[in-house]
């Protein structure tokens, strides 16, 4: 393959790609007729593909790896490079790495890896113990053996520390199996849970757990308490949601009085309390949902402390409530709203309460003192940065952990304390192969919107590079579900950066980068936000004479794929190439098929197309998947996941097979499905580099730097 820039007139000779079949489909909504002849790469056996990919039907599996095989072949030049990319990033891991402990009475807790190992072990010390001289609870490398796919989710330990019980997932379908270790004897209990998700909680005495289970269609809706050495079959149904348009999770306090019973869409929530020391008696409700209020709670004292965005609080406040009786009625105030100051998450512990929050796009910690009210914020220097906040294990401290990086810094983890001020650096990034901060450049700008709003822009790149306008731009996007885009460092990435790339993360509506309102802003009626905002995003950093229309390659997964496809259909010429991951592209077709996963609790945020005309024009207007016509495309790179729930694999394959029948320019159309994975792709720990390492190597070629 050239490793001169790839453009429509210097595509390189490449093998005859596959043409789906087409298959006329017809459906009918509000007296609209909309066509679908890829329709067929729905798997109608979906549900228990997701359990058994071999049960996949035989032509959409020959499709699937006839345009696997097309990508490798057509990509098969850059495995030089890829090697080579794989390499320099496994390199920056430190094998043999562990986060600091966590106490918990007598004992710290934490993971670890050891050099060649691709997962975690789960380990812990005496309290004030040597690290090195560590108990490995669980070890991650021995669970995966032989196992093409693993992924660990939830991990708990009892009270009284005899127990651990996690739940693994081989197939990336997301339905996890909670299993139960004798941290004593370090046997395996009898008592297996298949199709679960979510944490998973202790009762007080140790002796019981609860957990969520999920529906044949993969949604987590019921709650279960099991009792240890009992039959699974008579474990106890603890809350039913009947409502399939919302999820249920389950959590504790941090003072670990309380099981937390979260009913939730993206709108609206409901908390039942469980007390865990009386773990028989049925959930108490604290509010009644009504559309549009979100709270949490946490407890102190005789209270409970809600974070809730009643009476207007758009960005959230803080309130008490009596445990006797925690209706809205005896609500009081603690911390009152403050527009455009963005309550993110509140933890409260013996004598102190400690929030995280975002403010002017950037975050902070706020301590309180509980006694008196006094407060005080913990300080950060740099323009952008990302921070992460650890409540721990304990309730009766006044210790917290937090994790500080930026683009340029490495993780850094301190242990704070709450009362007398003092900051412990814990622990700082290892890269072995060597980084120097000092050597790259972040920034912050802000790029004029459509509207007139300014859309915060952060940027890496090396001092070395050009800001001629040469230099090539990965442009990353989500904008969805409010999940806001922390500017946090990376290893990867240097491997872009250090060959040339300005690599751009935009803070686009849809986020809540600049609080609640910057979220609604771009979703339901207000969605195209979020595309003209990224579209915008990209034309300012040309317009600043960093990079050239047609030198961007626009990186989005999931939520952040629609945005991808959208960009596509509207300014493709903006565009050098798009990587897409996991692509939620077909959203229309999606929206109105209420048996897949996630529809019902996605109406929320998309619109339902279903019941409303209004919502069914607005989602039409901008699905990448219908939006497709015949026009020069830039190179496009979609990753799939066979078994992936969130996103099944047949958006990503339809997408590209319209795609490649309508594009009217020579450029790469290419898609690639892990036959193995979900949602999350490759499960180890080097294997998910290798997945960096192929879209990195695209980047590369499409902007002529793979030999940079």
């Amino acid at each position: 393959m050239t490793t001169q820039p790839v453009t429509s007139n210097t595509t390189p000779s490449l093998p005859t790609p596959p043409l789906a079949k087409r298959v006329s489909h017809t459906t009918t909504h509000h007296g609209i007729a909309l066509s679908d002849d890829y329709a067929w790469l729905r798997a109608d056996n979906w549900q228990e593909v997701m359990r058994q990919p071999s049960l996949l039907d035989a032509d959409i599996r020959d499709y699937l790896e006839a345009e696997n095989a097309f990508t490798e072949s057509t990509l098969a030049p850059t495995q030089a490079l890829q090697d080579a990319l794989f390499k320099e990033m496994k390199a920056r891991l430190k094998e043999d790495d562990r986060q600091v402990p966590q106490p918990d009475g007598q004992f710290e807790y934490f993971p670890r890896f050891v050099k060649g190992g691709q997962y975690a072990q789960l380990c812990r010390i005496p309290l004030g113990g040597a690290a090195e001289d560590a108990t490995v609870l669980l070890d991650g490398n021995l669970e995966a053996a032989g196992k093409d796919y693993w992924d660990l989710g939830a991990t708990s330990h009892s009270n009284n520390h005899r127990y651990l019980a996690y739940s693994t997932d081989d197939k990336g379908s997301e339905l996890y199996t909670i299993r139960i270790r004798d941290l004593e004897t370090g046997a395996t209990l009898p008592d297996e849970i298949p199709d679960t998700r979510g944490d998973i909680i202790w009762s007080a005495d140790g002796t019981s757990l609860f957990y969520i289970k999920v529906d044949a269609n993969h949604r987590p809706l019921y709650v279960y308490r099991h009792t240890l050495g009992t039959p699974t079959s008579d474990d106890v149904l603890v809350y039913e949601e009947k409502d399939t348009g919302f999820y249920v999770g389950v959590s504790q306090t941090q003072s670990r009085r309380f099981v937390l019973i979260d009913i939730h869409d993206h709108e609206t929530s409901e908390v039942h309390l469980i007390d865990c020391e009386a773990v028989t008696a049925a959930p108490r409700l604290v509010a009644p949902r009504r559309k549009g209020h979100q709270y949490s709670v946490e407890h102190h004292g005789d209270l409970l402390i809600i974070m809730t965005n009643s009476n207007d609080a758009e960005d959230f406040r803080i309130v008490t409530a009596p445990i006797s009786d925690p209706a809205e009625a005896n609500w009081r105030e603690l911390l009152a709203h403050k527009p455009g100051r963005l309550l993110i998450d509140v933890n409260v512990f013996a004598n102190h309460m400690a929030r995280l929050e975002r403010e002017d796009s950037l975050p902070r910690i706020v301590v309180t003192r509980m006694s008196d009210g006094d407060e005080h914020a913990i300080s950060f220097d740099e323009e952008a940065y990302a921070l992460g906040l650890s409540a721990g294990y304990e309730f009766d401290t006044t210790r917290i952990r937090f994790t500080y990086s930026s683009m340029t810094t490495p993780a850094e983890t301190f242990d704070y304390d709450m009362e007398t001020r003092q900051r412990t650096l814990r622990k700082r990034q290892e890269v072995p192969s060597g980084h120097t901060p000092a050597d790259y450049v972040t920034r912050r700008f802000f790029a004029p919107a459509t509207d007139g709003e300014l859309v915060p822009v952060t940027l890496l790149y090396k001092k070395t590079t050009p800001l001629d306008g040469s230099a090539p731009v990965l442009l990353y996007g989500y904008g969805a579900y409010g999940i806001s885009m922390p500017a946090s460092f990376s290893t990867a990435r240097l491997s872009l950066v250090n060959r040339g790339f300005i690599y751009a993360v935009a803070h686009i509506r849809g986020g809540k980068d600049k609080g609640y309102r910057w979220y609604t802003n771009g979703k339901m009626a207000a969605k195209t936000n979020t595309f003209s905002d990224f579209i915008a995003a990209g034309e300012h950093l040309v317009a600043q004479g960093l990079t050239q229309r047609g030198r961007i390659v626009a990186n989005g997964g999931s939520a952040g794929g629609m945005l991808m496809g959208a960009v596509a259909n509207r300014a493709p010429d903006l565009f050098l190439g798009i990587i897409a991951e996991v692509p939620f592209v077909d959203v229309l077709n999606t929206m109105l098929d209420a048996s897949l996963p996630l529809t019902p609790p996605e109406w929320p945020e998309w619109g339902n197309p279903l019941q409303s005309p209004e919502d069914f024009t607005a989602i039409k207007s901008y699905s990448p998947y219908d939006n497709v016509e015949a026009k020069a495309y830039p190179h496009i790179l979609a990753v799939a996941g066979l078994t992936d729930p969130r996103v099944t694999y047949w958006e990503p394959a339809k997408w590209i097979a319209k795609l490649r029948s309508l594009n009217t320019s020579p450029n790469l159309v290419l898609l690639k499905t892990n036959m193995g994975a979900g949602h999350g792709g490759a499960s180890g720990r080097f294997d998910s580099l290798k997945d960096v390492a192929l879209t990195f190597a695209f980047a590369l070629t499409i902007a002529g730097k793979a030999d940079a």
